[in-house]
C-alpha cells in the first residue's frame, strides 16, 4: 500500500469515527424530538421509534399552558442577555488592560484571575452571594439573577489571550495617526475579535441559560422563575408527569441555545482555533 493509500486510509477511518460519535450523540436528542411528538399512548412504545408516525402538537401545548412556559422563557432570555453583555463588554475592556498594558502586580493579578476560572462560583458564593442579595433587598428581581454574573475570569482570559495574537505595530500605528487607547480599542481590536468575541457570547450565553441552582435560591415566586426551574416543576408536577410533556419542554428550552450556536458556529469555532496563537 502506497503513501498515499494509507493517507486516504486515514481519513476514511477518521471521518467514518467521526460520523459514528456524532450519531451517537445526536440519537437521544432525535428521540426526544420523536417522544414531544408522540401522543400519551405511543411515548411507551416498544422499540422506541426514530421518527414519529404522526405530529402530536399538544405535548407542545400542554408544556406552556402547565407552567406558563412562555413567561420562564422570557425571564430566562432577560437574564441571559444581561449577563452575555456584561461578560462581554467587562471581557473585553479587563482583556485588553491585560493584554496591552504593563502595571506593577499585573502578572500576579491575572494568574490570581486565572485561578478563579477553576473555583465553581456559583456553588462557593451562594450563601454570602444569597445574604448580600438580601441586604440589597434584591431577593426575587432581575437585580440577584444577573448583577453577581455580570463578569467573568473565563471572558478575559479569553479575550486577552486573543488580544496578545494582534501584531503591536497596529498599535503603534494607531498611536502615530492619534488614536486614543480606547480609539484603538474600539475603532481597530474589537472589529479584528469579532470572532472571539461571537465565541465568548455563545459560551455565557450557554452559562447563563442553563443556570438553575441560582435561580432555585434567590427567586421564590413562579412568575419570576426561569426555565431551567420549569422543566424541573413539569418532572415533579403530579397532573403533567407525561414524558411527552416533559421532551416537549425540554425541547423548547434547548432550542434557544442550538439556534444561536449554528448561526454564529464559524466564528466560534475560528475564536477557538486562535486563541493563543501569537505571531
Amino acid at each position: 500500500m502506497t503513501k498515499k493509500q494509507r493517507r486516504n486510509v486515514h481519513v476514511v477511518v477518521k471521518e467514518v469515527t467521526l460520523i459514528i460519535i456524532t450519531i451517537i450523540m445526536l440519537l437521544p436528542i432525535l428521540l426526544s424530538i420523536t417522544m414531544s411528538f408522540e401522543t400519551p399512548s405511543e411515548v411507551f412504545t416498544y422499540p422506541p421509534r426514530i421518527f414519529p408516525n404522526t405530529f402530536y402538537l399538544g405535548n407542545y401545548v400542554n408544556a406552556f399552558n402547565s407552567i406558563k412556559l412562555g413567561r420562564l422563557l422570557i425571564n430566562t432570555l432577560i437574564m441571559s442577555v444581561i449577563i452575555v453583555a456584561g461578560k462581554t463588554v467587562f471581557g473585553i475592556l479587563a482583556g485588553y488592560a491585560f493584554a496591552n498594558f504593563k502595571f506593577k502586580g499585573s502578572a500576579l493579578l491575572f494568574a490570581l484571575l486565572f485561578v478563579t476560572i477553576f473555583m465553581p462560583a456559583e456553588m462557593i458564593m451562594i450563601v454570602p452571594l444569597y445574604k448580600l442579595m438580601v441586604n440589597f433587598h434584591w431577593v426575587n428581581t432581575y437585580w440577584a439573577l444577573t448583577v453577581p454574573f455580570i463578569a467573568s475570569a473565563t471572558s478575559v482570559f479569553l479575550m486577552r489571550q486573543y488580544f496578545l495574537t494582534i501584531p503591536k505595530e497596529l498599535e503603534d500605528a494607531a498611536r502615530i495617526d492619534g488614536a486614543s487607547s480606547m480609539g484603538y480599542l474600539i475603532r481597530i481590536l474589537i472589529p479584528l475579535s469579532k470572532t472571539m468575541i461571537g465565541s465568548v457570547i455563545v459560551i455565557n450565553f450557554v452559562y447563563a441559560w442553563n443556570f438553575y441552582l441560582w435561580p432555585l435560591v434567590v427567586i421564590n415566586s413562579n412568575s419570576m422563575q426561569t426555565a431551567q426551574i420549569g422543566l424541573q416543576m413539569l418532572m415533579t408536577t403530579g397532573a403533567t408527569r407525561n414524558w411527552g410533556i416533559i421532551t416537549a419542554g425540554t425541547i423548547i428550552v434547548l432550542a434557544p441555545v442550538l439556534i444561536l450556536f449554528f448561526a454564529v458556529q464559524n466564528l466560534f469555532v475560528q475564536g477557538i482555533v486562535t486563541t493563543g496563537l501569537k505571531e
